[in-house]
């Protein structure tokens, strides 16, 4: 094993940050940090938080990066690494994003003739009644650039459309409204251009939140999905599509909802994700037989090829 870590020279792991999604990002690093030190990697992890010149005093061979959100997932910290010629784990700048930019994905997506749900952004000056007549209730209100649903609501009274653009507000200036799919939820994580197993997302009270994705443990992660084969099939594909329509590599994760009639939605893209104990790549990649120790070795193998 030694000979064959040693191709990956000095790795930093990047974890923490200044994002929102900073305390998800520190178990993920820390997670990734100890499975690479365990493969004997010469590897540090380092917070990103304390800045770009600590990371190049460093003087990394190749970075995992293992933030989440804004200053790690959204193209600026990826811009620096191409400029300073330091190979990375994940999508690149442009793919990197669109990621984190839930609108212009989904205009992506619809150009490529995807299935997404209608939506729209909102402003200050948004009529919340025509609103409700052009994308119906229930409807998602949301940050645009946000992930781990931090500010996300479901609203299925006009009244309250206000006050979950407000709390949407407190988190990013872009917002926007989303149609609400009523069905099954599902992530498909993408690893080398191949889809992994789908996993069905049952979450307590049916809303994976902040806390049903990351600490709940009566969140049910059911794999197999239960989809048929055919299904399940098509679920992969679309996912697959989904991905590489905006450009993405390396690895991810797409989030897809199933609607009563088995139409799927796609709904967004995660560039960065995580790999806690309760994360969903690591368990897709455990159900064909890829441990945590060989997915975080994988992924990082990813850097390798980007230096070709």
């Amino acid at each position: 094993m030694t000979d064959d870590v040693n191709r990956f020279g000095r790795v930093v792991v990047l974890y923490g940050g200044t994002s929102s999604e900073r305390e998800v990002s520190l178990m993920s690093g820390k997670a990734v940090l100890a499975s690479l030190e365990a493969q004997g990697v010469d590897v540090i992890g380092y917070d990103f938080a304390e800045g770009l010149p600590g990371l190049m005093a460093l003087e990394p061979d190749r970075v995992f990066i293992a933030l989440h959100g804004r200053g790690g997932e959204d193209g600026t910290l990826q811009g620096a690494l191409e400029l300073l010629g330091i190979p990375y784990t994940g999508s690149k700048v442009m793919a990197s994003a669109l990621g984190m930019d839930k609108m212009r994905t989904k205009r992506v997506w619809a150009a490529e003739g995807l299935p997404t749900p209608l939506s729209e952004r909102l402003t200050l000056d948004t009529d919340w009644r025509a609103l409700s007549e052009r994308i119906g209730l229930p409807m998602v209100i949301k940050p645009v650039n946000e992930g781990s649903t931090l500010g996300l609501t479901i609203v299925r009274d006009e009244s309250a459309l206000k006050a979950a653009f407000e709390a949407s507000l407190k988190f990013d200036h872009e917002v926007m409204a989303e149609r609400f799919i009523e069905g099954e939820e599902y992530t498909v994580a993408v690893l080398d251009g191949q889809a992994l197993p789908a996993i069905r997302v049952v979450a307590p009270g049916g809303f994976y939140d902040y806390e049903a994705k990351y600490f709940s443990d009566e969140t049910r992660y059911l794999l197999p999905c239960g989809l048929d084969a055919d299904a399940e099939q098509r679920l992969s594909t679309l996912s697959v599509q989904a991905f590489e329509s905006i450009g993405c590599e390396g690895w991810g994760r797409v989030d897809v909802m199933r609607d009563h009639d088995g139409g799927f939605w796609l709904l967004e893209v995660n560039t960065s994700p995580g790999m806690t104990g309760h994360s969903l790549v690591p368990q897709a990649a455990h159900h064909v037989g890829i441990d945590f120790n060989a997915l975080v070795c994988r992924v990082l193998a990813t850097t390798l090829t980007s230096e070709a």
